[in-house]
């Protein structure tokens, strides 16, 4: 059992405002996932020619200093370094092949790659949704959209890389409540063609299904619709992308979901409970979502 939310604000009055409306959003579901949480939070883009990196280190004892140093040193270029306890932001216009290779190859025991991308940064660790929160101040997050998740582990181990969201590609991401029953059929498929995966969870494989689709030609609604073939479990799934907020539920809808929409946003949980702190919540529109149906929002 785990927790899904998601907020896609409409108002760009409320863009500030992204993380303190989060907040309560993801402790409230404290219940369904106590040993790790986790978010994808979107906004603007980066200026042309620049990319960034979401790092995660173990150790508390990392010399993120020194880590800046050979970056500049091996590339001859400086990087912008945002740091924020064991997460850092790496800002380059070095090209991200290059920087992927070099993080691969000398920091592989030391450093863990969340994200790369134009728009998202993820942040994930294990603890309670609160702690984690905390620790990484979430309320003061601002954008467009984000995708939360609360973990309570039945298939693999409680880890930072193990917790939610996933992420695959560039700016895309994805949380899951449920069980898949093929993920190892899926990493069957999927490794052969040079797809590298990073842990042993179902829910990577359904990440790494999805966007390889999108790579290959898919529209993220095609890839989705793809995945009620291939995808074998039961699941609701919450993606992210840079413009877009998306959600589907297996063709028996066993896991829950609920979604809340008005004029200033749209609101997705588990379980009301988290929507009921969200302003004008009373007015807005609520529905469960159908299985097997595509639930899209864009920017």
């Amino acid at each position: 059992m785990c927790g899904i939310v998601g907020l896609l604000v409409k108002n760009p009055a409320m863009r500030d405002e992204l993380g303190k409306l989060m907040l309560p959003m993801l402790i409230g579901m404290t219940e369904r996932g106590p040993d790790s949480a986790g978010l994808a939070v979107f906004g603007d883009k980066l200026a042309k020619g620049k990319i960034k990196f979401n790092l995660f280190t173990l150790s508390s004892e990392f010399d993120w200093k020194a880590f800046e140093k050979a970056f500049d040193h091996h590339f001859g270029s400086h990087a912008e370094l945002n740091i924020k306890g064991r997460h850092a932001i790496l800002l380059t216009s070095v090209q991200w092949e290059s920087v992927r290779e070099w993080l691969v190859q000398d920091y592989r025991h030391q450093l863990t790659i969340l994200c790369v991308g134009n728009s998202m940064d993820i942040y994930k660790d294990i603890g309670t949704p609160e702690q984690v929160a905390n620790r990484y101040d979430f309320s003061k997050l601002h954008g467009t959209h984000l995708v939360g998740h609360t973990r309570m582990a039945t298939e693999s181990a409680v880890t930072p890389q193990h917790a939610h969201p996933f992420t695959a590609g560039h700016d895309f991401c994805l949380v899951h409540n449920g069980s898949l029953s093929n993920p190892y059929s899926i990493r069957k498929k999927l490794e052969p063609l040079g797809i590298r995966f990073v842990t042993d969870n179902d829910t990577e494989a359904a990440c790494r299904f999805l966007e390889w689709r999108m790579r290959e030609g898919d529209t993220l609604e095609e890839a989705l619709k793809a995945g009620f073939e291939e995808l074998d479990g039961f699941y609701t799934f919450l993606i992210g992308t840079e413009d877009k907020l998306a959600l589907v539920r297996d063709p028996f809808a066993c896991k829950p979901a609920v979604v809340a929409e008005n004029d200033d946003y749209v609101a997705i949980s588990s379980e009301f409970r988290s929507l009921a702190r969200l302003p004008d919540i009373k007015n807005a529109r609520l529905f469960e979502p159908a299985p097997e149906e595509l639930y899209v929002w864009t920017i």
